[in-house]
């Protein structure tokens, strides 16, 4: 994926004296008081800024947060402590200015953070007359925002179109390389975990990946609809009946190539859906009516760990079982030691699976962590993501 480097243009002496305009992505969880409760985000933003106001740029910054209602600013909407936790990460004061599509003062050297994009009228329809106005701010756009790169909007997209220069930072550099690396051109063989309550949240994902990898592990919900396709009962288990046929589809797809979808040989079930719930671990063929299957089983973990082992790449979205209880966790966990011990080149994403990451403490053992929760499962469906196709034309002209 060929696309102009923000790092590039710094090493080389372009950035200096330029006005630089950076999307990252700011989005941040918040308290009720509008304190922050998990800065990962802004962390992940700070190598960007420090190699433009090291380059010697005048930065500009500007990130979305929350849902804002397009020309009408309220104080919940605002970047504040954002730029509070931003000035302590950079060990300097950042300004928050407010109504700057008009005109944006920073000089060399310095930065400041502009307030809540989504605020502008036009943003997320990715208005020409509003992007025309943020390209004139900057000589350098640098889009930063992985997060956001499957949404053409006006800071992620339009602006791109009409700055002077347009180009990648070093985080969106980051999860391009990752995902060329895991996908593009993998070291196989190719394993790919996909979990999930729902196949139909997931089944394009399920389709491109079944014409590419050489294993594709489900779990979760996805697999119980899985098992149905395989002949097997699932009680009472959260499934999708109507989408046997699919599932099946894929696990012909997969054997046709010689490949496969290993369907669960042990499972652990419960009769309610709760933390207190008893947990049994079963044979997959001994499920009763009354069963809800919440994990894999011990033998089925450990033959997906051992495979997993062998990988040459992995990629992963979702955990296998109902991990937040630790009854039904095992399975999750053992997949999560066996990706850290495994010498294959791993990338991970969306929330549910940051959280088991987190939880097991495998963060680094893990090839690629990426940021972006629905831009990441886009990219596993084999779209081309908005914020990269504008990149690349840029490079391309």
């Amino acid at each position: 994926m060929n696309v102009i480097r923000f790092s590039d243009l710094c090493a080389s002496g372009q950035a200096a004296g330029q006005r630089v305009f950076i999307r990252a992505d700011l989005n941040v969880p918040q308290a009720d008081d509008g304190s922050i409760t998990e800065d990962t985000r802004v962390r992940a933003s700070v190598p960007c800024i420090q190699m433009a106001l090291a380059a010697g740029a005048a930065v500009m910054v500007t990130s979305h947060l929350g849902r804002p209602t397009e020309g009408e600013f309220k104080p919940e909407d605002s970047l504040a402590p954002v730029a509070k936790r931003l000035g302590e990460l950079l060990g300097r004061d950042v300004p928050l200015v407010a109504n700057w599509v008009e005109g944006v003062t920073v000089a060399p050297g310095q930065v400041v953070l502009l307030e809540n994009c989504r605020v502008n009228k036009g943003e997320k329809k990715n208005n020409e007359e509003l992007a025309r106005k943020m390209a004139q701010l900057c000589d350098i756009y640098v889009n930063d925002a992985f997060g956001t790169a499957h949404r053409a909007e006006g800071t992620t997209y339009g602006i791109a179109q009409f700055a002077p220069i347009a180009c990648a930072g070093p985080l969106l550099a980051a999860e391009i390389d990752a995902i060329s690396k895991a996908l593009a051109a993998p070291k196989r063989p190719l394993a790919a975990i996909v979990a999930g309550s729902k196949v139909s949240t997931k089944l394009t994902i399920l389709k491109s990946l079944a014409q590419n990898v050489d294993q594709l592990i489900v779990g979760g919900g996805i697999a119980n609809t899985f098992m149905l396709a395989a002949g097997l009962k699932i009680g009472k288990s959260l499934a999708e009946a109507d989408l046997v046929g699919e599932a099946q589809a894929v696990i012909e797809a997969m054997k046709a190539r010689g490949a496969e979808v290993p369907i669960p040989t042990d499972v652990v079930t419960a009769k309610t859906f709760a933390a207190d719930a008893v947990a049994t671990v079963k044979k997959a063929t001994d499920v009763a009516d009354d069963d809800m299957i919440l994990d894999i089983g011990p033998e089925t973990a450990a033959k997906l760990a051992a495979q997993l082992k062998q990988a040459g790449t992995i990629v992963w979205n979702g955990p296998v079982g109902v991990f937040e209880f630790d009854q039904f966790a095992n399975g999750t966990k053992v997949i999560a030691q066996a990706i850290a011990e495994s010498s294959a080149f791993s990338i991970a994403g969306g929330g549910d699976t940051l959280a088991a990451i987190a939880k097991y403490g495998i963060e680094d053992q893990v090839g690629y962590i990426s940021t972006g929760g629905g831009a990441f499962l886009e990219i596993l469906e084999g779209k081309t993501l908005p914020a990269f196709e504008i990149l690349m034309k840029r490079a391309a002209a």
